[in-house]
């Protein structure tokens, strides 16, 4: 079945409206009594095709007695809803729950996730979150707590079922983020989340030398109904990348690191023999799935 005609900047505003009409008990037939519209206009605005002005999206949105920050940003994506790609300047730093790739994860078929530095964030342990947070330039320590549970509540969402292929190279298994505890209990983690039925963890050796990723890190997902996308993170930017050209081209970077990393036994091994080295056996803690 083809891919409907979708971009993230459309499905953000749709779910947006349909969590506000939720939020203020209002179905789609009442909400479209309101605003004296029909319920097929309705629909249209919720699925990014237009057919009404800002004005009546204002009026919409007021019937749902928002507050004032949602308002303001469900009427900035309305007009831009048919533009693919979307570059999210933060400021400073990025905030503190990335709603965009939050919604866009909840809702993906699979994710491919490549890092070239640390454990990936979907990955880490909550001390690891904390030790990377903590030596940030620009994370304010005030914030430390709010965004270390943003960081599981974001964990959570791979609960879903949905396929997850993570790449890591090899270096970022022996940075050590914290101390030997918390770098010994990351790498359980590891060990423990590849035990998971739609996880999958492939190592990129060092011995390779120059490789496919060394562009940087990047997310792809892909969705049942959707294109593809692409999400790239940096300091104080998100990137969602959707163009056909760019996304063919990150399909081409995948398809290189997996004919170039350790296969799922030979990464596991990997992990288990670096963390060995961390921890005496009298130490250890049982390798077990986590309930």
């Amino acid at each position: 079945m083809p891919k409907r005609i979708s971009t993230a900047r459309g499905r953000e505003f749709g779910d947006g409206v349909r969590a506000a009409l939720s939020a203020a008990d209002l179905t789609g037939h009442a909400a479209a009594e309101i605003v004296d519209w029909d319920e097929a206009k309705l629909s249209n605005v919720l699925n990014g095709k237009g057919g009404a002005s800002q004005l009546e999206v204002a009026a919409l949105l007021g019937a749902c007695r928002i507050n004032a920050a949602e308002f303001a940003h469900l009427m900035s994506l309305y007009p831009e809803t048919h533009i693919r790609g979307w570059w999210q300047q933060h400021g400073t730093c990025s905030p503190i729950w990335l709603r965009t790739f939050a919604e866009n994860l909840a809702a993906a078929e699979s994710l491919t996730s490549w890092h070239t530095h640390m454990v990936p964030p979907l990955l880490q342990t909550v001390d690891y979150v904390r030790e990377v947070l903590l030596a940030s330039a620009t994370v304010s320590v005030d914030e430390l707590q709010d965004r270390v549970k943003a960081n599981f509540a974001m964990q959570e969402l791979l609960r879903g079922g949905r396929k997850c292929t993570f790449f890591i190279h090899e270096l970022a298994l022996h940075l050590r983020v914290g101390g030997a505890e918390v770098h010994a209990a990351q790498l359980l983690h590891l060990l423990l989340m590849a035990k998971w039925a739609n996880t999958t963890i492939r190592i990129v050796p060092a011995d390779l030398g120059a490789h496919p990723g060394l562009a940087g890190p990047f997310t792809q997902l892909t969705f049942a109904k959707y294109e593809p996308l692409v999400w790239v993170d940096t300091e104080n930017s998100s990137l969602l990348d959707e163009s056909t050209d760019a996304i063919t081209g990150y399909q081409e970077v995948v398809r290189a690191l997996e004919e170039k990393s350790l296969d799922e036994s030979d990464s596991k091994a990997l992990i288990l023999r670096l963390y060995d080295t961390l921890c005496p056996v009298e130490s250890k803690v049982p390798v077990r799935r986590s309930v």
